[in-house]
């Protein structure tokens, strides 16, 4: 099972958005800015290296990552990508639709395998 799961309807903002910014890329945020929450943007925008980031899967063809330290409290949690109404105080690429991006998350179990 991967450890990040997309909702129908987060699927369908990606695909807006990648209709009018391309590729894209998704990175966990640990608390900078809007809390910690998922940031979108076009992908290579924001810079990524095996030092300091985890990628975790892929979400409907966009690279997810999290930061190492981060990763650390969360390397037992199951991550889901769904989208709310409101704007974040975030530069990630869904903001100017109304929408953010959120997180719904859960322990792992054995089943998760």
């Amino acid at each position: 099972m991967p450890q990040v799961d997309i909702t129908d309807r987060a699927r369908d903002v990606i695909d807006q958005l990648k209709e009018k910014h391309g590729p894209l890329m998704f990175h966990q945020s640990g608390g900078c800015c809007d809390g910690s929450s998922p940031m979108c943007f076009p992908d290579g925008e924001l810079m990524v290296d095996e030092d300091n980031d985890v990628l975790l899967g892929e979400v409907h063809g966009c690279k997810f990552y999290m930061s190492k330290f981060q990763y650390e409290y969360w390397k037992h949690t199951h991550l889901t990508l769904d989208v709310t109404e409101g704007r974040g105080a975030s530069f990630s690429a869904e903001i100017p639709l109304g929408l953010r991006f959120v997180i719904d998350s859960r322990l792992m179990t054995e089943a998760d395998g």
